[in-house]
């Protein structure tokens, strides 16, 4: 059975790995991107994956995505949270736009899917939400304050939040 899956930042690098992956697997694939709209084409006209636009730390942009997505191409299986921004620095020199940017769409876009998709997996008794982490989030990197905070923020997310909701998405 074909599941719909949405990977976020999924047009390039990583996330068009995981896109292609998914693809390979018969799923039908969503890759969610935020800019660069040549880009974003040039792999749909590659991979045949369709590419919708928003930004995953704007809830609002989300949600209407995520409908979107569910009215035009079904309703929400599998979300990969890939989407993530570096705007490095070392603290005494990031401003906070730059701080705030990062926790803005590398934790709070996997809330803002989360949020989206969860009901409907909920509903449907069916359903995986993978979080893209990285091992800067237990270790850093210099002048990463920002993202190691998000990527660490990602980490209890994941670990946290399936204990509020046992079972019900995934028997």
């Amino acid at each position: 059975m074909a599941r719909v899956a949405i990977v976020t930042g999924g047009t390039r690098g990583i996330g068009e790995a995981i896109s292609l992956a998914l693809q390979d697997r018969g799923h039908k694939v969503v890759a969610s991107y935020a800019g660069n709209d040549e880009k974003a084409k040039a792999f749909t006209d590659k991979t045949g994956i369709p590419a919708y636009k928003w930004d995953v730390g704007d809830h609002e942009a989300t949600l209407e995505g995520v409908a979107r997505v569910a009215e035009e191409v079904g309703p929400v299986d599998i979300v990969v949270n890939n989407a993530g921004i570096t705007r490095d620095g070392v603290l005494h020199k990031m401003s906070f736009e730059d701080w705030n940017e990062v926790m803005r769409i590398n934790l709070g876009g996997c809330f803002n899917m989360a949020k989206a998709t969860f009901p409907g997996m909920r509903e449907r008794k069916w359903g995986r939400i993978v979080n893209i982490g990285s091992i800067n989030g237990q270790a850093g990197q210099y002048g990463q304050v920002n993202y190691a905070a998000a990527k660490s923020g990602i980490h209890g997310f994941t670990k946290r939040w399936p204990r509020k909701a046992p079972s019900t998405a995934s028997p």
